[in-house]
């Protein structure tokens, strides 16, 4: 039975207009005559490189990479479906969701890379802003929209930025790369404070929002968390406000050395008091006028996405409680996959891509297929890719999340373990990527089996693993409770551990290493050891991180380098 309706233009989805199309396919045709450039040896791959990262095309280990932008995460049922035939037709059956709610095909060959910036652009779709010295895909709360707790919807904001970023002349060649993240609640749910810069919307006094700006936030080499501008930027001064700190960036940051150039590198040079100072007078120095950004101009967008209307959920809240008690493990995973949804009778459903032993981010054709068909039964036609490597269903009636469950549960995505240790980040590794020191998924897979009792990750509770493959970090390491970085000793993929990392729960913190590097079982039969040293000394009722707080790293270590 359907409990929502689906269209051809789901709301939630920002709908484009011919302009946007046509540039589009304006893009892919530049892009085709490129690629035949390289094929014919016209262009050196010195040459083709920047044209073809500007396209989302990374040249790895074995086959190139594409790297395909959702905005914001948001991603249509239709568009969905665009990429589970991408998977069949051009790579192996399957894609892998990134940190940057982006997906990532790592088979696709050279010669079909345009043809496949066809297949997208037909659905609306693109690989821009996925890669290069620019700014990247902007993030935004998996939940927008949704959230009860929401102050904003951030996917507004977020396309707002969108626009005003893509090919902007002044910022299309960055120092380096350059990441924003929106949190439309003051729970951070987006890691805002690692980002270069993050936004996190408050209540304004007049009815609009404000923001509060942090800068220099970032993993990679030098992890760091962002210092706070102003905790009350108005809505209209979001885009000068946000062109002051690139300009100031783009005037300063470094070129001579990638490993420092991000503005992290550039905010603890200045230092935060100078930064902000040389912000301000640019932000001074402007057009106010000309970047003013109109009360008007942002309900537009927003029209741009729609609305649900929600059909009235009767008694669904009672139905779903009686569901929960026959069905013990559907109240499980009710209790950890679900998110409080603001329309009474309504939930968010968070989709696990981390079944035990598999491959975290993962998904295959048939999988994708059989979202997009949740999203049009439940969910208004539209997901959401999370920064954790997730799919979410923003809105789904209690009384049908029985049956997603179910359908779930029977293409191996019913996994009940959203927040708990086997919801593993991790970035490819060595497998694909040529920049990486050491695997990250079989260790990813070998933590998810060694944990995979239910009971077990209900007893130990909410734990963030993170697992990175390099000292980039695409796996947020830093920013895990338990982290692992990939290292290379004396020619050996070994692995460091890094405990007490955040990225907003509890206040965000860079994790410190715990030791020297160990082979993958030691590093396996060390994490279980830390675990088993957490759950003897917890006070009542004491979260993982909480208890590290707590009592440091001392005891942790011991318990990880304990003779065997």
């Amino acid at each position: 039975m359907s409990h929502s309706p689906s269209s051809p233009l789901p709301v939630g989805h920002y709908a484009y207009d011919d302009v946007d199309r046509t540039f589009l396919k304006q893009r892919v045709a530049q892009f085709r005559d490129q690629v035949e450039r390289r094929l014919s040896g016209a262009l050196t791959e010195e040459e083709f490189k920047p044209l073809r990262l500007m396209n989302g095309l990374y040249l790895q280990l074995h086959a190139y990479m594409l790297r395909i932008a959702i905005p914001y995460g948001v991603i249509s049922a239709r568009q969905m479906r665009t990429l589970a035939h991408i998977a069949r037709t051009y790579d192996r059956d399957y894609g892998h969701f990134t940190t940057r709610q982006n997906i990532q095909f790592n088979w696709i060959k050279l010669e079909q890379a345009p043809e496949i910036l066809n297949v997208l652009a037909d659905a609306d779709m693109h690989a821009i802003q996925t890669s290069g010295n620019c700014i990247r895909n902007v993030t935004a709360d998996q939940f927008a929209g949704a959230a009860v707790d929401e102050v904003l919807d951030p996917r507004v904001y977020a396309e707002i930025l969108r626009q005003w970023s893509t090919l902007h002349p002044e910022f299309t060649f960055l120092p380096r790369k350059f990441k924003i993240a929106v949190s439309g609640s003051r729970q951070d749910r987006v890691a805002a404070r690692f980002h270069d810069i993050g936004l996190i919307a408050h209540a304004g006094e007049n009815g609009r929002p404000v923001f509060e700006v942090l800068v220099g936030g970032g993993l990679g080499r030098t992890p760091a968390v962002g210092v706070r501008l102003r905790d009350d930027l108005p809505e209209e001064d979001l885009i000068a406000y946000l062109e002051a700190i690139l300009r100031v960036y783009n005037a300063h940051g470094r070129r001579d050395n990638i490993y420092k150039a991000r503005i992290k590198i550039l905010v603890q040079a200045l230092g935060a008091e100078e930064f902000l100072s040389q912000v301000n007078a640019e932000f001074a120095a402007m057009d106010r006028a000309r970047y003013r950004l109109p009360e008007a101009v942002v309900e537009a967008i927003r029209a741009r996405f729609g609305a649900p209307v929600f059909a009235p959920a009767g008694d669904a809240e009672a139905k779903l409680a009686a569901q929960r008690k026959a069905d013990r493990a559907f109240d499980a995973w009710v209790s950890t996959n679900s998110h409080p949804h603001k329309q009474p009778g309504y939930a968010s459903v968070t989709v696990s891509c981390k079944p035990a032993g598999g491959i975290p981010g993962d998904v295959t054709s048939a999988q994708m297929d059989l979202l997009a068909d949740l999203a049009e039964q439940y969910s208004f036609g539209e997901l959401r890719i999370t920064h954790l490597q997730n799919v979410v269903l923003g809105h789904v009636r209690q009384d049908a999340l029985y049956e997603v469950w179910q359908a779930l549960e029977k293409n191996g995505l019913g996994t009940a373990n959203i927040g708990f240790v086997t919801d593993i980040v991790a970035c490819p590794g060595l497998d694909y990527c040529s920049l990486a020191n050491a695997r990250a998924i079989p260790i990813a897979q070998k933590l998810s089996a060694r944990f995979a009792n239910p009971d077990l990750q209900r007893e130990i509770g909410p734990l963030r693993l993170n697992i990175s493959g390099c000292i980039n970090a695409c796996g947020h390491h830093h920013a895990g409770h338990i982290g692992i970085l990939g290292v290379d000793k004396r020619g050996e993929e070994a692995f460091q551990i890094t405990l007490g990392g955040s990225s907003g729960d509890k206040g965000a913190s860079i994790g410190q290493i715990l030791g020297s590097a160990m082979s993958e079982e030691e590093t396996v039969d060390a994490i279980a050891r830390i675990i088993d040293t957490y759950l003897a000394r917890r006070t009542a009722g004491e979260q993982f991180i909480e208890t590290c707080r707590r009592l440091g790293t001392a005891p942790f270590k011991d318990a990880a380098y304990a003779p065997a």
